[in-house]
């Protein structure tokens, strides 16, 4: 195989992507942000048009000559499930080559939803999303999947996450069986790096370089993206903020992690022994009202107490948040993000919790208030995991 043929397929993938990031370009800007020369550009153009990756948007604004062409890519050349496997809710996604979901479903993840299980539904759902969208199975290009981990990404295994509801979740070969039942190409990435990268998918425009995500629900688990790339550690290091020492001299979750880490103090199971302990002292009238034994309290009848006005409730929430905020700041002051997107159940819990999380955070910012990072919930909101595993997928496309 000579040079040549080495060259084209990875300039192919070049063009491809700058076509995909742009939404739609010219042959111009192509040239312009390649660096291929116009013989090379044209005939890798063609052999993508012919190949049915690309197509011919519309015709640009004329600048006094001939309207230009624009390129995009073709949404519907290959389509890419995406799933996610969380503690509380899992979902999947049918995705077009422009990352639009075309169908998606999430459904809770219950003390009957063992991996076994799981994989029966899943592949049930992707089997009607094809019949629904009458596309065949030859036209899937993979799965991706966005997962609770630790992880070993390279043998697509979930390792021991904790704090699942049903059994049977450590050392899950989930890639070989996913791809033993369809013959499909599968990929496997931890949760929050998936939800960053389709948080950044959708603002490709915005050309995010530094970002934090950072979900808050059973447990505490984020992503740093870094010059727009994600950062992997030696070890998947998906749940090591939870173990970050907020309290030198505090308690710890379940007699496992740090003593005085965060996730002692602001995840939803640290909520829920806070409530069950006070309530046993007779310190939260509202379940006393409701008759709720203790153990009985979850995050749910929680949430229905803070909704309700419960101040008992509303002042779990609101330390919760500043516990939260507080670790947010530690790390908004060691890696300087331009962005910080917050999710997860306890972020959702209430506008109260997301804004004392800002609040907090921007208090114990060093920089603040001439360095401002922008927070938000993102844009993708339940459907970022999924995307993001999609993406994964669709980053390996085979040129």
């Amino acid at each position: 195989m000579n040079n040549e043929e080495h060259y084209i397929p990875s300039s192919k993938k070049i063009v491809y992507s700058h076509i995909a990031d742009k939404i739609t370009i010219t042959k111009a800007e192509l040239l312009a942000n390649t660096g291929l020369t116009s013989t090379t550009l044209t005939r890798l153009l063609d052999e993508m048009m012919e190949e049915g990756l690309i197509q011919i948007a519309e015709l640009g604004p004329s600048r006094g000559g001939r309207r230009p062409i624009l390129y995009k890519i073709n949404a519907d050349y290959r389509y890419i499930f995406g799933i996610e496997i969380s503690r509380i809710h899992s979902s999947i996604g049918l995705f077009d080559m422009q990352l639009n979901a075309k169908s998606f479903i999430q459904w809770r993840m219950d003390e009957a939803m063992t991996p076994t299980r799981f994989l029966k539904y899943a592949l049930q759902q992707m089997r009607l999303f094809l019949r629904d969208h009458h596309i065949s199975h030859e036209q899937v290009m993979g799965v991706g999947i966005g997962a609770v981990g630790p992880l070993d990404r390279d043998s697509g295994m979930i390792l021991d996450p904790v704090y699942f509801s049903a059994s049977g979740w450590s050392n899950v070969p989930i890639c070989a069986l996913l791809s033993d039942e369809t013959g499909w190409v599968t990929a496997i990435e931890n949760g929050a790096n998936a939800a960053l990268l389709g948080e950044q998918w959708v603002l490709r425009n915005e050309l995010i370089q530094h970002a934090l995500y950072l979900h808050a629900g059973v447990s505490l688990r984020s992503a740093m993206m870094s010059h727009g790339r994600i950062i992997h550690g030696t070890v998947d290091m998906e749940g090591a903020i939870g173990q970050m020492i907020i309290q030198t001299d505090g308690s710890r979750l379940n007699h496992t992690g740090n003593y005085g880490s965060l996730e002692a103090y602001a995840s939803i199971e640290s909520l829920e022994k806070q409530a069950r302990t006070q309530a046993k002292m007779g310190r939260f009238p509202f379940a006393h009202q409701l008759e709720v034994a203790p153990e009985r309290i979850n995050f749910e009848f929680l949430r229905q107490a803070q909704k309700s006005g419960d101040p008992f409730a509303q002042e779990l929430f609101k330390q919760s948040a500043t516990y939260l905020g507080v670790g947010v700041a530690n790390i908004i002051n060691m890696f300087h993000p331009d962005q910080i997107i917050l999710g997860g159940a306890l972020i959702n819990s209430s506008p109260l919790y997301y804004d004392t999380v800002i609040e907090v955070a921007l208090k114990n910012t060093y920089y603040h208030p001439k360095y401002q990072p922008h927070f938000s919930k993102g844009q993708l909101k339940e459907a970022a995991v999924a995307t993001g595993a999609a993406l994964s997928v669709w980053k390996n496309i085979p040129f």
